[in-house]
């Protein structure tokens, strides 16, 4: 027997089975990326604190090491098969902080704050150029989700060229001593020229899946990957300034390489993809 209210409603057993019948299904396993993902927010976090403090050289190394974890996200995210629209949002918002927010207050701290108001726009070019690269990504990601490129510089690549700028360059101003602006007179490009690559079309690598399958195909890519983290382990900051500057280099000839093929000419047959 039923109470009128349970007639009306269902039972609470029912409702139950109700809701779980219309819910998404849930993957357990993306807690493990997820842990990734939030510790390189972390790591953005307290570069941004370390900064603040004065201790720009501790700032510069968390946003390398949240590059590291956000490395490692992806890494779990496929190994796991824990792939999925939360974890895309997820590993967007904490990019943001890390490599958005983070390097622009670090180069502000550094020199830009010479300039005044001026100083202050220049620092905001890479959050703002970020958040546009991140969010095309996320369009990008579910349409064409087994890309092997990035359709422009990847917001990591871009932070971790501006934290080992400062790191390389930090100890030697008498450098830029023939310039009216000193060092800032370097510092206004590089950051104009790695944000407009962000929101370009370039593509650029991404690190290779560790498979089978990639191992069989693209032997090249993983040795050239093995190459750059042993530079980086002996040569420190020069390592990943030299590193980056090798993969926008190799990234922006690759690009133009493609451009002048003749399948771009009038009668190309290439499909389209969103760029958006």
């Amino acid at each position: 027997m039923k109470y009128p209210i349970q007639r009306k409603y269902g039972s609470l057993k029912e409702r139950r089975q109700r809701r779980r019948r219309i819910s998404p299904p849930r993957n357990p396993r993306i807690a493990v990326p997820s842990f990734f993902t939030l510790m390189n927010l972390f790591s953005g976090f307290l570069s941004i604190i370390s900064v603040a403090k004065g201790d720009l050289v501790l700032g510069a190394w968390l946003i390398a090491i949240a590059g590291l974890f956000d490395v490692f996200d992806g890494l779990m995210a496929r190994l796991a098969d824990a792939s999925s629209d939360f974890g895309i949002e997820l590993d967007s918002l904490s990019d943001m902080v890390s490599f958005g927010v983070a390097p622009g207050f670090l180069i502000y701290q550094f020199s830009l704050y010479e300039l005044g108001n001026f100083g202050i726009l220049i620092s905001a070019i890479p959050p703002l150029c970020g958040a546009v690269r991140l969010a095309r990504f996320n369009v990008n990601a579910r349409l064409e989700p087994k890309s092997d490129h990035f359709i422009g510089l990847p917001i990591p690549a871009q932070a971790i060229i501006l934290g080992s700028f400062f790191l390389t360059f930090r100890d030697n101003p008498d450098l830029f001593e023939g310039f009216e602006q000193g060092i800032n007179a370097i510092i206004i490009p590089v950051v104009v020229i790695i944000s407009f690559l962000m929101v370009s079309t370039i593509p650029f690598d991404k690190i290779p899946r560790f498979d089978r399958e990639s191992l069989r195909n693209k032997k090249g890519r993983f040795i050239l990957f093995l190459s750059y983290l042993l530079i980086i382990v002996v040569f420190k900051e020069y390592g990943l300034m030299a590193v980056f500057s090798i993969f926008i280099l190799k990234a922006l000839i690759s690009g133009a390489i493609q451009f002048f093929r003749d399948d771009y000419g009038p009668d190309s047959s290439d499909s389209f993809q969103n760029f958006s």
